[in-house]
């Protein structure tokens, strides 16, 4: 049987796959694994995205947290780093995010943090799971006043927003910036945090009907955002996701800055103030060649990771890095938060811009980006780990990177959740590599379908 948990929590189709029954089983299992060991009756926040889902997902966890004698407090629509950093403050025992970040409005997701705001390792995962399997087997379920109960909170939002302005003190009135909020949860706190800071906003996609989030909008499209900041001669455009845990940038010219860009820009600015620990930035394997041949240039060290915000986190507590991320716009700054955070990553972001006086097309050109040719080849679930036993594989993998030696590079990497294999090339002539990467991932589904 498949793993529940996938890299970020729970995910399915809402009503179809991620049941009310099941999100009731998450909230009794997941309350009961993640507070057996306190001596108090233990209390678990959550919160959701905008997601017409939201509210009966959000209703069944909790209706299951109370049933085996948790009590919950319920945020409402909120940012998932809002839940991360609210859960910490005020020393809650759990956090529930109810999203699906940027994915569509059918779908929906579970998610918890730990007591301190961190996501859950696999082996906890793994406990929350097996005693939905078990039926909750050994767990007694409290009757009378051990029932516990749900507190509905509407100011969370507010301290979330001032976490977040007086983490990153920058006075933003002499620019004009552009905010895609897909309509998701960042509709509220980032436009409303922006304009604190003294900044003439222009908001779009800040309607949320609960059926509309991520539709064409967001760090996934950028295209309305890019054409919008042109017209309005911003100085910048920002893009969350559904779930506001992740920012992607548009310059003054209408061109995107990723997260690696992001990362390269603000690592640099902090680096030069004594401010980044280590001299460090964590990235995944997928991160850009030219985010790692700019770390060489600027004397910047990168930890690499496997691809998932998770593991990059994780890689940052072991070393005591501040800054990490990934090229998809999953930017996190540890010393202020334990998860990705889109505001903070666009207040960051901000912040050397104005302390530079330089525009976001200058400061972008501290690394190239050179052109990434993905191609995925279909393959065999149960064959995916097992590529490079095939000698014509192994052997046309090994051609291409003495080919691209020093000049690009090529990356090979099984899909955590489908049954493919994903051929990436990175080099200086696009049509090339693409040409390389097709012709690889032809080969590799024509030996191993």
């Amino acid at each position: 049987m498949a793993r529940l948990f996938g890299t970020d929590g729970v995910r399915g189709i809402a009503n179809e796959e991620l049941t009310p029954l099941l999100a009731m089983q998450l909230g009794q299992a997941g309350a009961y694994v993640l507070t057996k060991e306190k001596e108090h009756k233990p209390t678990i926040m959550v919160g959701c995205d905008t997601r017409i889902s939201g509210d009966m997902l959000a209703n069944a966890l909790m209706a299951g947290a109370c049933s085996v004698g948790a009590n919950c407090v319920y945020v409402g629509v909120i940012p998932t780093p809002a839940v991360a950093f609210l859960t910490q403050k005020y020393k809650v025992d759990a956090g529930v995010v109810i999203s699906a970040s940027h994915n569509p409005v059918e779908f929906n997701g579970i998610k918890f943090f730990d007591g301190d705001g961190y996501k859950l390792p696999d082996a906890l995962e793994d406990e929350i799971e097996s005693l939905i399997n078990s039926q909750m087997q050994g767990v007694k379920f409290p009757i009378g006043p051990g029932v516990g109960k749900i507190k509905y909170r509407t100011d969370a939002r507010e301290e979330y927003i001032n976490h977040a302005i007086q983490s990153v003190k920058v006075d933003l009135s002499q620019l004009k910036i552009v905010v895609d909020c897909a309509e998701g949860a960042a509709y509220y706190t980032s436009v409303e945090a922006l304009k604190e800071l003294g900044g003439e906003v222009v908001a779009i996609h800040n309607n949320p009907d609960g059926t509309n989030i991520n539709a064409n909008c967001g760090s996934t499209h950028m295209e309305e955002l890019q054409a919008r900041v042109v017209y309005e001669k911003a100085n910048i455009g920002l893009a969350f996701d559904g779930d506001a845990d992740r920012l992607m940038a548009v310059d003054e010219n209408g061109k995107l800055v990723d997260g690696d860009q992001i990362m390269a820009i603000v690592g640099n600015y902090l680096k030069g103030q004594g401010k980044l620990k280590k001299d460090t930035i964590v990235a995944t394997i997928m991160s850009n060649l030219g985010f790692f041949l700019m770390a060489d240039k600027q004397g910047l060290h990168v930890e690499k990771t496997k691809v998932g915000d998770r593991y990059v986190l994780e890689r940052m507590k072991e070393i005591g890095a501040s800054l990490g991320g990934e090229q998809s716009g999953h930017v996190i700054f540890l010393d202020e938060n334990t998860t990705g955070d889109g505001l903070l990553s666009a207040l960051h972001l901000l912040q050397v811009m104005v302390e530079t006086g330089r525009s976001l097309s200058e400061l972008a050109q501290v690394m190239e980006v050179l052109p990434q040719a993905l191609v995925n080849a279909k393959v065999a679930n149960h064959k995916k780990e097992l590529y490079m036993e095939y000698p014509e594989i192994a052997e046309a993998i090994a051609a291409l990177e003495e080919k691209f030696a020093g000049e690009g590079r090529v990356l090979i990497r099984p899909s955590g959740t489908e049954p493919l294999v994903r051929v990436m090339i990175e080099g200086k002539d696009y049509e090339a590599i693409q040409a390389d990467a097709e012709e690889l991932a032809k080969l590799i589904q024509d030996r191993m379908f």
